[in-house]
């Protein structure tokens, strides 16, 4: 045998090992979370259960954790890391609000956000921007522990390996199949049985399989796994406690709307064709 081939052998061991934890400690946060309650607590635990099965997994190899790519050495990588989700949601959510299918503001979003920051009877205005500044600051840092707890399982640790037997392309599709189909019981909770369950799971799978690209595109570039762990916080925040609910929704919202309706995909992808060439040129 070859050194190359058992160097090719040795990594697809490691990654199937990777996978045997995961499947474990993710399959014992989704009971909880199914079964038992679906907890913030019991979701923090399937969010670090990737982090996890890296650690375990760098442990039975003999491998330092100090092996991950904790270091980061341009700070670039860390605004860019920033900015692209909110410019990403910023133009799927201005196509949503100008085409109708959601409208700008929701007033019980803006009273809610006024009540929680003891400002209520302030101008509309400033109610937004003071809770869109503490959420993309303080919410982001406070998120930060659960998306890192992923990062450093994806593109810590999944994508560097897949990097020794994969090309760019294919290691962003199968790190995106796995991240999506790992997120379906969630999609499963929250939809159920119901005729849209396949339709949120075919958009949300687009979204991931796009930001997969730019992820692997960042965590390369940066030799770092902490972009990608600012860029999902920020994700996370800017649709899910932002953009979302300041939507007012009507009959047609839920098939644009958030990771799971088709707006924030389709953008997504333009952004992946985008970084897929930069990639190809850059030869990553």
């Amino acid at each position: 045998m070859s050194k190359s081939t058992a160097q090719k052998k040795e990594t697809w061991n490691t990654l199937g090992v990777f996978f045997i934890l995961l499947i474990s400690f993710s399959s014992i946060a989704y009971y909880a979370i199914l079964k038992l309650n679906p907890t913030s607590i019991y979701v923090g635990l399937l969010m670090i259960s990737p982090a996890l099965a890296a650690f375990l997994t760098l442990k039975i190899k003999k491998r330092p954790i100090s092996s991950l790519p904790w270091s980061l050495k341009d700070l670039k990588y860390l605004k860019l890391s920033f900015f692209t989700p909110i410019l990403y949601v910023s133009i799927a959510y201005a196509l949503l609000w100008v085409f109708g299918f959601g409208s700008f503001v929701n007033t019980e979003t803006i009273t809610e956000w006024s009540n929680e920051l003891g400002i209520g009877g302030y101008n509309q205005t400033l109610v937004i921007l003071a809770m869109v500044f503490l959420l993309l600051t303080v919410g982001v840092i406070k998120n930060l522990g659960s998306t890192l707890g992923e990062e450093i399982g994806w593109r810590g640790f999944l994508i560097f390996e897949l990097r020794k037997v994969m090309s760019f392309k294919a290691l962003v599709i199968f790190s995106g199949i796995v991240w999506a189909v790992w997120h379906y019981p969630i999609i499963y909770l929250i939809y159920g049985r119901g005729d849209s369950l396949l339709m949120h799971m075919g958009a949300f799978t687009i979204m991931i399989m796009g930001i997969c690209v730019i992820l692997a595109y960042f965590t390369f570039k940066s030799k770092s796994l902490w972009p990608a762990a600012i860029y999902h916080s920020v994700h996370n925040i800017y649709i899910q406690k932002i953009c979302s609910p300041l939507t007012s929704s009507n009959e047609n919202t839920a098939f644009w709307i958030d990771e799971y309706g088709f707006m924030i995909p389709i953008v997504t992808t333009v952004f992946a064709i985008y970084f897929l060439v930069k990639a190809r040129k850059e030869k990553l």
